[in-house]
């Protein structure tokens, strides 16, 4: 049979495909291996290992069509969304989140040294392509395949159609982030240079309890949880879950209350403008989680999850009212324990953060890829991330020592 023909294009909007074909390529509903990777067979016709886990809301069409709508990720906010849509008979086979870049915010892999130093040099770093779910640390798939087509020529197609891509745009860069660890080898077969970070992830060993997760630790962290929770909560505060039809618009006034004040503080502007949350809770609110603290009849802090296949995604916090380790609690704990009720593998608490060892989260590798177009800067950059990654391997071998869990069988839980 003969192959199909594969043509690209690259659309200014989310909204230019429906979300019929654009849910089909980014969650076919694949059983997962428990991690996000994929199956823990490949099928036929996946040599390169690229299927996906069975959901992942935030490469969803209702979550980057939220972010774009909403005003938080468009030309204007420094985010031109540029989505790369591979067609094979004039049907979409495969599509990529992309969007071109006038600065390097709200990404969390951090490249501003490069642009500094390149323009230094007198080159001209922006714009750059940014391959991402805006404004989210979280890896998933970023080559979508949908199922039924040749994968492996289409997967091919959509990396070569990125540097392409770099070229037509003017661009220096293509910067691929929070990248399964298959399609980070795949893009390296295509000139992209390999990046690595780390962030710090809960693992549910089968439990059915939280009390069961405590029994894991040493004596002094389960002691140290056991108060911080206790202590979290003196000032009469209560923890709430709300999700689906529970996520009232006041409960989304009061959490983006939460956002600005704290985002505030950190950043100077937060990202997310209040329609984005409108705009999710009306088209995916069964996949949101907010954990909400109430005192004196009125909400003083919340966090933000989102609910994937079998991952809990934490994402942003906020509080109007500080309470010794409130945050560990909405943050932490409560992800932990919705994670075992729901039978998640996983939590995932954002970026950066070694205070979270000592509260279960213990390192796991993150993977991002760049296509770097100048050769000169490419050398450079390629020298530094050779080193760079060594570093990463140590010190993530070096903190996962100092996780909280019992070393031997002879310690009493």
């Amino acid at each position: 049979m003969a192959s199909s023909e594969i043509t690209l294009e690259a659309v200014p909007s989310v909204g230019e495909v429906s979300p019929e074909d654009w849910d089909a390529c980014a969650n076919p509903g694949r059983v997962c291996n428990g991690y996000g990777e994929g199956t823990s067979s490949l099928r036929p016709g996946d040599s390169l290992g690229l299927l996906k886990p069975a959901y992942n809301p935030f490469v969803s069409h209702a979550f980057l069509s939220a972010v774009e709508k909403s005003g938080s990720a468009t030309i204007r906010t420094g985010w031109g969304p540029r989505h790369l849509v591979a067609k094979a008979d004039g049907r979409v086979a495969g599509v990529v989140p992309c969007y071109l870049k006038s600065h390097s915010q709200g990404e969390y892999v951090f490249d501003r040294g490069w642009a500094d130093a390149y323009e230094r040099a007198g080159g001209r770093y922006y714009p750059k392509l940014q391959v991402s779910v805006p404004f989210t640390p979280a890896t998933g798939p970023r080559l979508l395949v949908r199922d039924g087509v040749e994968r492996e020529r289409i997967t091919e197609a959509l990396a070569s159609g990125l540097v392409a891509l770099c070229g037509v745009s003017k661009a220096s860069s293509v910067h691929v982030t929070f990248a399964r660890e298959a399609e980070w080898k795949l893009l390296a077969e295509h000139g992209f240079l390999q990046r690595t970070d780390q962030q710090f992830h809960w693992h549910n060993d089968g439990f059915t309890s939280f009390d069961d997760f405590l029994a894991t630790l040493n004596s002094r962290h389960r002691k140290s949880i056991k108060r911080e929770r206790r202590d979290a909560l003196a000032a009469g505060i209560t923890i709430h879950w709300l999700t689906g039809k529970d996520i009232t618009e006041d409960a989304w006034d009061a959490f983006f209350a939460f956002y600005m004040e704290t985002g505030s503080r950190k950043w100077g502007r937060p990202y997310l403008t209040r329609e984005f949350f409108s705009l999710i809770g009306e088209t995916m609110s069964e996949d949101v989680l907010l954990v909400m603290a109430r005192r004196n009849d009125r909400w003083i802090a919340g966090a933000i999850n989102f609910i994937g296949s079998d991952t809990l995604f934490g994402r942003n916090w906020g509080a109007v009212e500080h309470h010794p380790f409130l945050h560990f609690e909405v943050c932490y704990y409560q992800a932990i324990d919705f994670a075992i009720k729901r039978g998640l593998t996983h939590v995932e608490a954002g970026a950066q953060g070694e205070h979270k060892i000592a509260r279960g989260y213990l390192p796991r590798t993150t993977h991002s890829a760049h296509f770097i177009a100048d050769p000169g800067l490419r050398r450079a950059i390629d020298d530094y991330l050779k080193r760079e990654r060594a570093y990463v391997a140590e010190a993530g071998r070096e903190l996962a020592e100092l996780g909280p869990f019992r070393k031997g069988i002879d310690e009493a839980p």
